[in-house]
């Protein structure tokens, strides 16, 4: 099992509760836009030679601009779900 879809796997329905989009496999990441939010709209989870995962959220611009707005690295599995909670303020689950 390659490493994106083990990703989706974990986040299972967060992936529907966020309406996300256009998910792009990197082969060690996963990344995808999500709706909701006006505080972020894009995310790339990496995984990290230690089992962890790295978090980038961003902001998409109508205008092709970008602006980062928050990075979390050291994210275990289990923690993944709060890190999107918390950043983006979306739910994860009902």
């Amino acid at each position: 099992m390659n490493i994106a879809r083990t990703i989706q796997t974990q986040l299972g329905g967060a992936l529907v509760m966020m309406g996300a989009f256009n998910l792009i496999d990197h082969g060690d990441a996963l990344s995808f836009k999500f709706r909701g939010s006006r505080k972020a709209n894009y995310l790339k989870i990496t995984l990290a030679g230690d089992d962890t995962y790295t978090m980038d959220f961003l902001k998409l611009g109508r205008t092709f601009s970008i602006k980062e707005v928050a990075s979390f690295s050291g994210v275990y599995a289990s923690n993944v779900k709060s890190v999107i909670e918390s950043t983006t303020g979306l739910y994860t689950s009902l």
